[in-house]
C-alpha cells in the first residue's frame, strides 16, 4: 500500500478529482473513502478508463484498490 490516497471526510467531487489526478501519475493507488457516492463515482471512473478495481468495506469505510491493467 505504498500509494495510498486518504480522502475520507471529503465530499464529491473532491475524492474523484484527487483519485483521477493520482492515477495520472501512478500505475496503482489505494483510495480510502467513507462516502458511498464517492466510492461509486471513483469505481465508475476507474472502470471507464479500463483500470482494474477491487473494493472492500469495513466499518462504513471503503478501500478501493485501482491499478492499470
Amino acid at each position: 500500500m505504498a500509494n495510498v490516497l486518504d480522502v475520507r471526510g471529503l465530499s464529491c467531487p473532491i475524492p474523484l478529482i484527487k483519485a483521477r489526478d493520482a492515477l495520472q501519475e501512478m500505475a496503482s493507488v489505494t483510495v480510502l473513502v467513507d462516502e458511498p457516492p464517492a466510492k461509486e463515482n471513483i469505481i465508475k471512473y476507474a472502470q471507464s478508463q479500463n483500470f482494474r478495481v477491487d473494493c472492500s468495506e469495513a466499518n462504513g469505510e471503503y478501500t478501493i484498490n485501482i491499478s492499470k491493467q
